[in-house]
């Protein structure tokens, strides 16, 4: 399947200029030479005349550092680029380059340190390369982006010297540059595979005309007994002088609605299988939500979505096509965790207020223990009368693993029994919504995005919208 891949984050390029009061310092090189000369002061001893020649081999490195230092490249004269192998993904390693063009007239040992934020490494990378004269080299660091949305790049600092190394200056690159964090690409390009392979999409690829009570137009025939009459066309009646039905096939271009909780319950971290990365569940969501919309895109549906938190954070308009997939992505980068509980009646009227006639609406959330029906709840069993409703709760797996665990001690009973119970209350709440006609699920982190993927197929291949 191809998919609109977003921009790669672009290069930066700009040129060094002075670090500090006093830009350049001694090298390893000449503390070497110096300590060297050291060793006059053992004849010296007998002969103090040996004295002149130890300050004399002192003067002789110190003119060797202030001409090494003459003849090192002028900050001026060096430009550092950063550059980016792929676009930055959540969750996935991703290689940045740095790259130092050197216009000077000798070459140049670096040592470079890039300001990272600790959201993309734990400390920021010291880097080490050798640059001919009027050439270019470069080098190569790894990143794991552990939280989505737009990051600040700071900058390229720089610290070189000859190959005497007599000598060393410091000099700053201002390569700020702010980089958007998209959800896990990679992800959602396996379960777009998956679409691929599956029975689901050669029938769509075969679009199978399945004659029914959809209101697609398809043809014109003659009047038979049983139709309707709303159905009679009666401009080719009139035409052709005998009753003329009109025949309708089901519709295979529907509305989708991705409808995203991200209050405070969402920020709850789970840990990542795959990398051993602790995720927040909206990061789980919003992965699980790409890949939807990669699905019903592929599929030929509008995909739409709303992320909401105290207020809406994202309301992106049903539509379908790269561009639009394309501003899904970039959207979703952008849904971020509250620490306030979600506003789910302002949800729930904007998208009975966006969207008008039925279509199926994903409701990715999760609702808290509570004596009284939870307010998302409630505001799914709304939806019911006017949408086809899909609500995905995400549960905690200490929750669930504690729960199954048969208990040893008289504190472990207590929390085992707390655990039943809170999972015996979610499951009457989703049993309540599914007597509703609501399809309604608890499921673990780590599998929403498939589960979620194969109910929609299993919708559109039952023709249930």
């Amino acid at each position: 399947m191809s998919s609109p891949r977003p921009l790669v984050p672009p290069e930066v390029a700009a040129r060094a200029r002075s670090l500090g009061r006093i830009p350049f310092g001694f090298g390893p090189r000449f503390f070497v030479v110096l300590l060297i000369g050291l060793f006059w002061l053992v004849p010296a001893w007998w002969f103090p005349r040996f004295v002149v020649a130890m300050i004399l081999w002192d003067l002789l490195a110190l003119f060797a550092f202030v001409a090494d230092l003459v003849r090192l490249s002028k900050p001026v004269e060096l430009e550092a680029h950063r550059s980016w192998g792929h676009v930055a993904s959540l969750a996935a390693r991703c290689d940045v380059t740095l790259a130092v063009r050197n216009f000077g007239k000798a070459a140049i040992r670096c040592t470079l340190v890039d300001e990272t934020p600790a959201s993309f490494r734990n400390a920021p990378p010291s880097l080490s390369l050798v640059v001919p004269a009027a050439q270019l080299a470069s080098v190569s660091y790894s990143i794991l982006p552990r939280e989505r949305g737009d990051v600040r790049m700071g900058r390229t600092f720089v610290r070189y010297q000859s190959r005497l190394a007599f000598a060393e200056r410091w000099v700053v690159a201002d390569t700020a540059q702010i980089v958007r964090v998209l959800p896990d690409l990679e992800e959602a390009r396996q379960q777009a595979l998956y679409l691929v392979r599956s029975r689901q999409v050669e029938m769509e690829k075969r679009r199978r005309r399945q004659h029914g009570h959809g209101r697609e137009f398809e043809s014109l025939r003659d009047y038979r007994q049983g139709d309707e009459f709303r159905d009679i066309c009666w401009p080719a009646t009139a035409r052709r002088h005998q009753l003329t039905t009109r025949v309708f096939e089901i519709e295979r271009s529907q509305a989708v609605w991705i409808v995203l909780d991200a209050g405070r319950l969402l920020r709850a971290e789970v840990r990542q299988e795959k990398s051993d990365l602790l995720l927040a569940k909206i990061d789980y969501a919003v992965n699980a939500a790409l890949s939807l919309a990669q699905v019903a895109t592929q599929c030929g549906d509008r995909v739409g979505l709303l992320a909401y938190g105290r207020s809406i954070q994202q309301n992106v308009p049903a539509g379908r096509g790269a561009s639009h997939l394309r501003t899904i992505v970039e959207s979703l980068a952008q849904v971020r965790g509250e620490p306030f509980e979600a506003d789910h009646s302002r949800a729930a009227r904007v998208l009975l207020t966006e969207q008008n006639r039925r279509c199926l609406v994903i409701w990715i959330t999760d609702f808290a223990e509570t004596p009284t029906t939870p307010e998302v709840i409630e505001y799914a069993m709304q939806m019911t009368r006017r949408h086809l409703l899909v609500f995905a709760g995400m549960s905690q797996p200490d929750l669930s693993a504690l729960a199954h665990k048969s208990p040893e001690t008289p504190e472990e009973m207590y929390r085992h029994a707390a655990a039943l119970e809170i999972a015996h209350r979610r499951e009457v709440l989703l049993s309540g919504l599914r007597q509703r006609g609501v399809f309604a699920f608890e499921l673990v982190p780590g599998l929403l995005a498939s589960t979620i993927v194969n109910q929609y197929l299993d919708i559109k291949e039952r023709s249930l919208l």
